[in-house]
């Protein structure tokens, strides 16, 4: 691999786990329910963004590195992230014409789709949770996904560069 291109993957690698340390950090309880789910928007933006770098074998990589870091049972956030990262990357071409009002509706539905997975999985094993553990990051992630998008674009326009 080239120096150039470890120097450009450098940046994206960063901020991927930064979003697992913003997945980690402790909150306060009340809230907990309402944390951005920052692994999945930024796993979203990079699928967006560079498609034939960071696509499903990436989002199950992290997926993994994300169940074993917050407890959770091996495989249901990996399994989740792929399916959402496929959705993402064979419609990557579509959602860079969207305008950002339309972009955010459409992240809202990938980050239902994600939770609703998480939500299934927890059902099969026995978990129970609250709604607003489910619903609380979809409207949270959806309300920073414009911000988060500007911040991203920069980095990777430094990362270009």
């Amino acid at each position: 691999m080239s120096e150039r291109r470890v120097s450009r993957n450098v940046p994206i690698i960063l901020s991927i786990v930064i979003a697992l340390m913003l997945a980690i950090a402790p909150l306060p309880g009340w809230a907990e329910p309402y944390r951005p789910d920052w692994v999945a928007l930024t796993l979203i933006y990079w699928a967006m963004t560079l498609p034939q770098t960071y696509s499903v074998g990436s989002a199950w990589l992290v997926g993994l590195i994300l169940d074993v870091a917050q407890g959770t049972l091996l495989g249901q956030h990996a399994l989740a992230l792929c399916l959402v990262i496929y959705i993402t990357v064979k419609f990557h071409l579509q959602f860079r014409q969207f305008p950002l009002l339309q972009l955010s509706a459409t992240v809202f539905a990938l980050l239902a789709l994600h939770q609703f997975i998480l939500f299934w999985i927890n059902g099969v094993v026995g978990v129970n949770s609250p709604a607003e553990t489910y619903w609380g990051p979809v409207i949270s992630s959806t309300l920073i996904w414009p911000l988060l998008t500007m911040f991203l674009a920069g980095f990777h326009q430094r990362a270009r560069r």
